[in-house]
């Protein structure tokens, strides 16, 4: 017997707007732009809208980034939904889980999920709008100022610590991470939308330069300035609406704890392990039944631990699994096939969720996906500490 939940919403209207190096709007102006898309895409009025989850990203932590009053900045007025989440970067993902409950609870109709972000800056780098995030002037003392003492800052340094186990433990090589790269680069080749689509070789990912071992630069995500938008509504609804509907056929979440805490292997298992369980049980299927994955891709090792603990190959086995080629454009699990963080554009977990979408849809155009049934779509957030995911399909049953 299926799950009650199970293509009981689905996702009707999707909005992107331009990606990178866009300047002279702020994260609200993203907002609000991806929201009139989608709404466009969906073909709602703003009147019709009930519900309103938003996420903020880094500009949001900082302080002067997208925040409340966006419903104001709307236009919407009488909702019967009103949240800022952040959970980090599976802060996507729960949005669209919590409008599904929502809508199913009679609390909602239409609700729009929207994450938006303007880090850049003329004339900074891209290291710059990340790489101050969250410091204060104050030294951390005691066992919290070990890790700034010993030269621990930022997100690079815990993945590549996470990264440097796996390799310790199981093998895996600086070529099958690169093989990540490589195969996420060729998809992004056919994404307009992507920021970067120069294809890339084995060799250019050895020759680009080191952010901190084993990570090379193309290994790591973009950071771009933009927003993207989801509206979720109910399934009888949905399939009268303008666009093909994304049924909602599983979802889950997974936060192991404190990393620090003994008896825990954070880097190499992560949240994805847990919340496999649940978006598998409810959707009824396994890892051998997905057709696409929009996998979160901060790192070209994350791409690696998740495959693992959703169990497309088993623990340890994740770099052999990649290196032949299988996630790139004609293998035999199209994975980020937008070509990801990594190549396309950084939008926290609205990245692997407008692709999955596009996907879902058959709406890729040259890089679309011929069997599209199931889509797994994953969110990670922090140092592999938070973990969200859905499986879509564009069939209700």
């Amino acid at each position: 017997m299926s799950h009650p939940l199970r293509g009981a919403a689905a996702i009707t209207g999707l909005g992107i707007t331009e990606m990178g190096r866009i300047y002279g709007k702020s994260s609200t102006d993203f907002a609000v732009d991806a929201v009139r898309y989608a709404l466009d895409d969906s073909g709602l009025k703003k009147s019709e809208v009930d519900g309103l989850l938003i996420n903020a990203g880094i500009t949001g932590s900082q302080g002067g980034g997208v925040s409340l009053s966006l419903q104001n900045a709307l236009g919407l007025r009488n909702l019967k939904l009103l949240n800022h989440m952040n959970a980090a970067g599976s802060t996507a993902a729960q949005m669209v889980q919590y409008a599904t409950l929502a809508i199913n609870a009679g609390m909602a109709s239409n609700v729009v999920c929207v994450f938006a972000d303007a880090p850049l800056r003329e004339g900074t780098s891209t290291g710059q709008a990340y790489g101050s995030a969250g410091r204060t002037s104050i030294r951390p003392t005691g066992v919290n100022g070990l890790f700034s003492t010993a030269g621990y800052f930022g997100a690079n340094t815990g993945y590549a610590l996470a990264a440097r186990r796996h390799m310790s433990l199981y093998g895996t090589t600086q070529d099958q991470l690169g093989a990540v790269a490589v195969a996420e680069r060729a998809w992004a080749v056919n994404n307009t939308r992507a920021q970067m689509r120069e294809p890339i070789t084995l060799d250019d990912y050895h020759n680009s330069r080191w952010i901190i071992e084993p990570l090379h630069l193309l290994d790591c995500c973009l950071v771009s300035n933009g927003a993207v938008a989801v509206v979720v509504s109910g399934a009888e609804q949905a399939k009268d609406m303008q666009q093909p509907p994304v049924y909602i056929w599983g979802m889950g979440q997974g936060h192991p704890g404190d990393p620090r805490s003994a008896g825990s292997s954070p880097e190499t298992e992560t949240g994805a392990k847990i919340a496999a369980e649940t978006v598998f049980s409810m959707a009824g299927v396994g890892p051998s039944e997905i057709d696409i994955c929009e996998l979160y891709d901060c790192y070209t090792y994350t791409v690696i631990v998740t495959l693992e603990d959703y169990g497309f190959c088993k623990k340890g086995e994740g770099g052999a699994f990649v290196e032949d080629g299988k996630l790139g454009p004609g293998g035999e699990l199209p994975t980020n096939t937008g070509g990801g963080q990594l190549s396309s554009f950084y939008m926290w977990g609205m990245t692997p969720m407008s692709e999955a979408v596009i996907q879902a849809r058959g709406q890729g155009g040259i890089r679309q996906v011929p069997k599209n049934d199931l889509v797994l779509c994953t969110g990670n957030g922090g140092v592999l500490n938070y973990h969200a995911s859905l499986v879509l399909s564009p069939h209700r049953n």
